[in-house]
């Protein structure tokens, strides 16, 4: 079985996270049956105009900042 790469799960982590961000934590849902339909409604909207994820940083700025990180980790 072949395994996705990491940065397809990520891809898919930060669909599921923009989900949340802009539907569930706005929205007001007074029960699982009307989440699962304004879910889905927000899924087809998204469907008919999908926006690509662009990394914005390089893969040397994100690894400098995983070095500040653990530098700033590394004394506590």
């Amino acid at each position: 079985m072949e395994r996705p790469g990491s940065s397809w799960i990520n891809q898919v982590e930060r669909w599921f996270g923009y989900l949340t961000e802009q539907l569930i934590r706005r929205g007001v849902h007074k029960s699982v049956q009307a989440l699962e339909k304004d879910i889905r409604a927000w899924m087809g909207q998204w469907n008919d105009d999908p926006k690509p994820f662009i990394w914005t940083k390089t893969a040397e700025e994100i690894l400098e900042s995983l070095a500040k990180y653990c530098r700033r980790i590394s004394g506590a």
